[in-house]
């Protein structure tokens, strides 16, 4: 018997529907550039995922896809435009939005790309200036 736990998701509309199963490899904050003009927000919260945890369920052909760096590849609903996931295929990993997994116990534990915040967050999770270096980062500390 799997006790492997799964959570639901979608976007917006519905149109789009995933599970991810088992457990997150991370969990926290990014505040890069990038994820703040995507969220269209000041940070992202994310859930870092095997790839092969997460499995579209429904409107599979109904997602698109946009990569401005070969390292990300961001997902959409093309009905209704929300945002999804976004696939890193060279660290095997997907980045399933916090925010749309609704039944999801999210707890943060480091904030990425500290240094291009634009709204500080003093919560005492660690900040790093860029990425862990197990990540290809620098593995730079930051303070609150």
């Amino acid at each position: 018997m799997n006790d492997e736990k799964t959570y639901k998701g979608s976007c917006f509309c519905g149109a789009v529907q995933f599970t991810v199963s088992g457990e997150p490899d991370g969990m926290g904050y990014c505040h890069c550039e990038s994820c703040r003009h995507w969220s269209a927000g000041p940070v992202n919260a994310f859930t870092l995922w095997k790839t092969e945890a997460l499995q579209v369920t429904q409107g599979a052909e109904n997602t698109g896809t946009y990569s401005k760096t070969p390292n990300s590849y961001r997902k959409w609903c093309k009905t209704c435009g929300g945002h999804i996931f976004t696939e890193h295929p060279g660290l095997g990993l997907v980045d399933v939005y916090a925010a749309v997994i609704p039944g999801f116990p999210y707890r943060p534990g480091v904030h990425v790309h500290y240094q291009e915040t634009v709204l500080p967050i003093r919560d005492g999770l660690p900040k790093m200036k860029d990425l862990p270096g197990e990540m290809g980062g620098s593995g730079i500390s930051m303070a609150e």
